[in-house]
């Protein structure tokens, strides 16, 4: 019944019939506690992401109840020959990875309050929280009921717990605790299978790892157990600026490679033009409206990007000011930044964490917010980062992209070499993410940003560089086996485990479904 519904339902669509009738049938025939919208009224958000840059309709839109409802969407899904389920968590894909075009999409977002539970562990604390969550929601709920907080986070925090583990989840506090896989010790799954299974390290760790990074190919993450950390009350936030690439980066990788306990909490940079533009540059670098960026503190022979570190030392409120600000001045002294373009303000712990939420407030009050967003996210090797700042930073993007351009080092030794993810060699690597914006809703300007985006992942291929794309987004088999590497066959062997009819993540573009192993049904060039 529910499979011949599902059939009749997708030949409906195709012949153009009006299928928002059948809606609760779909429902009815699922058996499923949540609800499910389809049709012309069930695309609504699942059409489109973040990046804007396609839009895609599924058959219908799933607002599960709980882990049962995903489990069941999966079996109804693995039971017809054409549909595929994607998890959407808030839509911040760029490339359509969240989209399942005639298929299934999972609204993860409908299950976020499913768990909360504070867990000890042989002194160590945890929190159990729903793959829907939002990790803003986690951060305030951690800090108000617990006082505690996860290690780890991301810069943009409205995202779920299940989609930046299904990628990997960096920023600023990376080079200290590793990234959010790094920091999570349980899941719950459902698999491709339809199977809940409860891994960790030590129970099915093969699912546990392989989910980590795995871009949600294998199973969806119901539920996660995030490792805490007492919260600090305060944080001093610092920004430093450079005219040379090669003091940022010695200076950088000076902070991020201190012993424990005598760094910054947080280490990041960018680059920005060295202008008077408001978007992209100097307007964008000081922090307290009150301390304007002087630029003829810029030295003459400037070129026309500059750099700036970015750092953070968390506190308490029964910190003595004079102790903060001594251990502040002591690394500070250490570097080589231009004297007298350094800006500093003192913010509330959950203030410095949700500093997005600011400006996307302000580019939803501008109308921008919805707009395209072709941005670019990778990996670079530290031997090649210097030749990547001439190719690229001096050159391609010497005008700006319209948004940050963010530019910092992390350590390979706080990355789970058994997770999905993959990363350049050596232990130090930058991540470069280029974080475009644009005024216009679509037509040539994206397309131009789009392209100017592959000729930088060109230049990159050409001069040999060791680098791996973060979010990656590939078309067809030979760029995902360069990708993966020596990991592909395992990749592709978890897949026919796990997943062997290819019926999750359409949108990665990875595997097609099929009834058979998906070792051949990867897409072709």
């Amino acid at each position: 019944m529910m499979i011949a519904y599902l059939e009749r339902f997708v030949h409906e669509n195709d012949a153009e019939s009006k299928p928002d009738r059948d809606v609760s049938s779909i429902c009815n025939s699922l058996d499923l506690q949540g609800s499910v919208d389809g049709g012309s009224s069930g695309a609504g958000i699942a059409d489109k992401d973040f990046g804007g840059m396609q839009s895609v309709r599924p058959l219908a839109l799933i607002r599960p109840a709980g882990t049962e409802d995903v489990a069941s969407v999966i079996k109804a899904a693995g039971r017809s020959p054409n549909l595929t389920v994607a998890a959407r968590g808030n839509g911040h894909s760029i490339n359509g990875q969240a989209m399942a075009e005639g298929g299934l999409v999972i609204d993860m977002r409908s299950t976020e309050k499913n768990h909360f539970k504070l867990v000890t562990i042989n002194g160590s604390r945890y929190v159990d929280v729903s793959g829907g969550a939002l990790w803003e929601d986690v951060l305030k709920r951690c800090v108000r009921e617990f006082g505690l907080s996860p290690r780890s986070w991301t810069d943009y925090l409205s995202l779920t717990v299940g989609g930046t583990l299904s990628n990997a989840g960096v920023s600023g506090q990376t080079f200290l605790y590793g990234p959010q896989t790094s920091n999570v010790t349980e899941l719950e799954v459902v698999t491709g299978k339809a199977d809940t299974m409860i891994c960790s390290e030590s129970a099915n760790p093969d699912l546990f790892f392989g989910v980590l990074g795995g871009l949600g190919q294998f199973g969806i993450i119901t539920r996660a157990r995030i490792l805490l950390h007492p919260a600090p009350d305060k944080v001093k936030w610092i920004r430093v600026v450079y005219t040379e690439f090669e003091d940022f980066t010695r200076d950088a990788e000076f902070l991020v490679t201190r012993p424990a306990g005598e760094s910054f909490d947080y280490v990041e940079g960018f680059v920005f033009v060295n202008s008077d533009d408001p978007v992209n540059g100097w307007p964008q670098v000081h922090l307290d409206p009150n301390h304007k960026f002087d630029p003829t503190l810029i030295p003459p022979n400037a070129g026309s990007v500059l750099y700036c570190i970015e750092v953070a030392l968390n506190y308490r409120n029964v910190d003595r000011p004079a102790t903060i600000d001594s251990a502040v001045s002591r690394l500070l002294g250490r570097l080589g930044f231009v004297k007298g373009l350094e800006f500093q303000v003192d913010v509330t712990y959950m203030e410095f964490l949700l500093r997005v939420n600011v400006h996307e407030e302000l580019a939803k009050a501008n109308g921008i917010w919805e707009n395209p967003h072709p941005w670019l996210n990778i990996f670079v090797s530290k031997p090649n980062i210097a030749d990547f700042d001439r190719a690229v930073f001096k050159e391609i993007v010497k005008d700006g992209v319209g948004g940050p351009m963010l530019v910092y080092p992390m350590l390979r030794s706080k990355w789970d070499s058994r997770t999905s993810v993959v990363l350049p060699e050596g232990d130090i690597f930058y991540i470069v993410a280029l974080l475009r914006s644009t005024v216009y809703p679509k037509g040539p300007e994206v397309e131009k940003l789009v392209a100017t985006n592959r000729k930088i992942v060109q230049v990159c291929r050409d001069k040999e560089f060791d680098f791996k794309l973060y979010l990656p987004h590939y078309q067809c088999q030979e760029d995902w086996e360069r990708h993966f590497g020596d990991q592909w066959s395992r990749f592709v062997e978890m897949k026919r485990v796990y997943d062997p009819m290819g019926i999750l993540a359409p949108g990665q573009k990875i595997f097609q479904k099929q009834d058979y192993p998906p070792s051949v049904l990867v897409y072709p060039c």
